[in-house]
């Protein structure tokens, strides 16, 4: 059996994490999250030091009542 030697390109990896295209990805996927949770959420997306970044909150307080009563945020993603 061949043994075959994986060297992973650093810079490469960190290049794909914070380019655009990932940038898109992660948007579409909090995005569906935000339509599943509902109304009174909100979005963000912002490149960190070493990745992009999503997050989705409640923006209202009914939605951020919603979120401690029934896990709305937890349920979405899943």
């Amino acid at each position: 059996m061949a043994k075959n030697k994986f060297v992973l390109n650093h810079g490469g990896v960190g290049e794909l994490l914070k380019s655009a295209a990932m940038q898109s990805i992660v948007e579409e996927h909090a995005s569906e999250i935000r339509k599943s949770a509902g109304d009174g959420y909100a979005q963000d997306t912002y490149v960190g030091k070493s990745r992009v970044n999503a997050s989705v909150y409640a923006d209202s307080y009914k939605a951020r009542k919603d979120n401690l009563k029934n896990n709305t945020l937890l349920k979405a993603v899943h």
